[in-house]
């Protein structure tokens, strides 16, 4: 896609993941050349991008889903009538359940290409994020959006969801990631009408269900007999902020803190600074894997802005987290120095 709205020159767009072509560009993107901070062939813009999007790490967490939802995969292969088993990734925000479910479709639809090769029009992965007040037709219809159908007013529900069920049949979809379910308010008629869309289409479709929530728990997608139904499909995986109390739990934080720096590319960074203030990392952001990604990028932003191209624990403490880690975590911090950019 590309933006002319600013009046200068034709900027790239990338287009979203819950459709087809940003997913597939998502799958099939290839992680940025880390040249040395120091190659002149690099320019301050390319560096820039680079810390921007540095890779995702591999967590514990990753590893546990994606060793739930292989065993799913193969329980649900048979499987012709009902609803077939699925898994619920519920936890806090910023705790990278967003990141876990697509790092697991994108490991999925890689795997699937080795197997059908030759096959581009399969599509082994369907990625779409529930709409905010979803109704059944708005919910069905970013399924049809996701596989660039045309839907226009004249099309009713069942028309949709019948064409959207078709289609992923024939298309070879095994794996449906649905995002940010706890937007359904199951105690409404929409959320609970949706609710049960969401039920038909897992029934309809030959594929492994996989939800993100936050606190599925404490949410009303579990209650009543809907939710009953729900609890009595999927499993939950917890995927709580990682702790730091026991000797594994600081060595599970301390070799995610040194692998996201091993990927800095900062001409005045020392190795294993950043692996030094590991908690101070920790008790910044509680924990939670979005907030130290957002923590050490930002940095890292300012020291390429600022040339001293190095993260010290001031600069550290002069990044402004979400809301949510600031409220949990209110360390000791550094003072900020006179004329620090706003963060």
């Amino acid at each position: 896609m590309v933006n002319t709205a600013t009046g200068g020159a034709a900027v790239s767009v990338p287009a979203a993941v819950t459709t087809w072509q940003g997913w597939d560009a998502f799958v099939q993107q290839a992680q940025r050349a880390a040249l040395a901070a120091d190659d002149p062939n690099w320019s301050q813009e390319e560096r820039e991008d680079y810390h921007c999007d540095l890779a995702v790490m591999r967590t514990p967490a990753m590893d546990s889903v994606f060793t739930s939802v292989r065993r799913l995969l193969l329980l649900n292969r048979h499987q012709q009538a009902g609803a077939r088993r699925g898994l619920i990734i519920s936890g806090p925000a910023a705790t990278g359940k967003t990141t876990t479910m697509m790092a697991l479709g994108r490991s999925f639809q890689l795997s699937d290409r080795r197997r059908h090769p030759g096959r581009s029009e399969r599509r082994p992965v369907l990625f779409v994020s529930v709409p905010p007040a979803s109704t059944p037709k708005m919910l069905v219809s970013e399924f049809a959006r996701f596989l660039g159908m045309p839907v226009t007013d004249r099309l009713n529900q069942t028309q949709i969801t019948n064409a959207v069920c078709d289609l992923l049949c024939e298309l070879g979809t095994q794996l449906v990631l649905v995002d940010d379910v706890h937007l359904l308010d199951t105690r409404h008629r929409a959320g609970a009408e949706t609710s049960d869309q969401l039920k038909y289409l897992a029934e309809r479709i030959s594929a492994t269900f996989v939800y993100s929530a936050i606190d599925v728990e404490a949410s009303s997608l579990l209650h009543g007999v809907r939710g009953a139904q729900l609890a009595g499909r999927f499993k939950i995986f917890h995927h709580r902020p990682l702790p730091y109390a026991s000797a594994q739990d600081k060595a599970v934080w301390d070799a995610l803190v040194a692998g996201m720096e091993a990927l800095l590319r900062l001409r005045g960074h020392r190795r294993g600074s950043l692996v030094k203030f590991a908690a101070y990392l920790h008790a910044r952001t509680a924990g939670r894997i979005g907030s130290l990604s957002h923590l050490i990028r930002e940095a890292a932003l300012i020291a390429l802005a600022e040339g001293t191209e190095r993260i010290t624990k001031q600069l550290l403490g002069e990044v402004e987290l979400d809301a949510a880690a600031e409220a949990l975590a209110r360390p000791a911090r550094p003072a900020r120095r006179g004329g620090a950019m706003a963060t």
